[in-house]
């Protein structure tokens, strides 16, 4: 992860390099998270993600999931504590 950049930036670079996304979205929702497991005050703990890629043709939804997660093992060794991942391929997101 670059220095002094932050989370959300490196996860958008991450799979934007990876996937190749038609459509990506990458939300902070760690404010929504305030007091629960894993949050902590400076942010950037909880992220949810909208992609769309051509790499998940023929993948589960969990084979999908475990993509998405091995890209970001950097994040999660950094601090990220919860993720929620909406992947679609091209055809499913028309």
């Amino acid at each position: 992860m670059p220095e002094g950049g932050t989370l959300k930036n490196w996860i958008a670079e991450t799979l934007a390099a990876e996937l190749a996304p038609t459509h990506l979205d990458v939300v902070d929702e760690s404010h929504l998270h305030a007091g629960h497991a894993g949050w902590r005050e400076s942010g950037e703990t909880h992220f949810r993600l909208d992609v769309v890629s051509a790499a998940f043709e023929g993948k589960s939804r969990v084979e999908r999931h475990r993509l998405v997660n091995g890209l970001l093992d950097g994040a999660f060794k950094r601090g990220l504590h919860a993720l929620a991942v909406r992947a679609r391929t091209p055809g499913e997101a028309a």
